[in-house]
């Protein structure tokens, strides 16, 4: 078996998103504007879910677990685990999550007990471009593990590391349906260069603690991957339109236009 990081127990617990469960993946990955508080809208276009970032702006990552069992997840950002530091591969490190549990990944990870903020910034300043990896700046992505639940009475050994590593490795590899969408993906990118990333920010304290995971399959049980980029950019690639709603901007009433109640005159 191997070791991996897991959120403390004081980590935020998601209540029941609605829609039937069968409808929702095995890990819902959203990702929210940490300076404004919202969460970024996700379109699909051309193949890929993208979401718009405000350079300068910070984000974290919202993993939220939608089963009743403990859930392995390999997190990459611009093709970078967020764990080790490593160009990501889904047989590496990740965090694992509780049944029904829900946490925000707000950087890189440094240590058991601190990270490096994400925040949106331009692509030279990406961690990726950084150290020398900026072919995959712009992604935001998941591997999803499910645990290997062993029977009581016949327990069966865990598999050499070398052997799964193996696999790992095998599984990783891209189908051709994955190389095509790649492909497809390369000729947008080309028409419109990719303009942000995400930097290495200033440290904070994220504590986490270690636990034991064996997969259920060297292969994972899912694959999720978000596609960002800075507003003009999408707009440039008709992801969004000209006049799309900026929720920063917004005149439009709203029923909570402030965060906490205000003190009264002359109190």
């Amino acid at each position: 078996m191997s070791r991996f990081l897991t959120t403390l127990a004081f980590a935020a617990l998601a209540t029941s998103a609605c829609g039937p469960l069968d409808a929702r993946p095995l890990v819902g990955i959203d990702v929210i504007d940490r300076d404004t508080g919202q969460w970024l809208p996700e379109v699909h276009a051309r193949g890929s879910d993208w979401i718009p970032g405000d350079p300068g702006h910070r984000y974290s990552v919202r993993l939220s677990n939608n089963s009743g069992e403990r859930v392995l997840v390999v997190l990459s950002v611009d093709g970078v685990n967020a764990v080790t530091g490593e160009t990501a591969s889904p047989s590496q490190a990740g965090y694992v999550l509780a049944p029904w549990q829900s946490t925000e990944i707000a950087g890189w990870r440094k240590s058991l007990d601190d990270v490096a903020q994400f925040y949106f910034t331009d692509l030279p300043d990406s961690y990726a471009a950084r150290t020398g990896r900026p072919d995959n700046v712009g992604v935001i992505g998941i591997a999803v593990f499910r645990e290997r639940q062993r029977p009581i009475v016949y327990p069966m050994p865990a598999p050499p590391v070398a052997n799964e590593q193996r696999a790992m490795d095998k599984a990783a590899a891209p189908s051709a349906a994955r190389e095509a969408s790649a492909a497809a993906d390369s000729a947008y990118g080309a028409m419109q260069p990719q303009r942000i990333g995400t930097g290495h920010g200033a440290r904070e304290w994220s504590p986490v603690g270690q636990t034991t995971f064996e997969r259920a399959s060297s292969r994972p049980s899912q694959v999720t991957q978000l596609r960002y980029d800075d507003r003009d950019a999408l707009v440039a690639m008709g992801i969004l339109p000209r006049n799309a709603w900026r929720y920063a901007n917004d005149d439009a009433p709203r029923a909570f236009p402030n965060g906490f109640v205000a003190d009264p005159p002359n109190w």
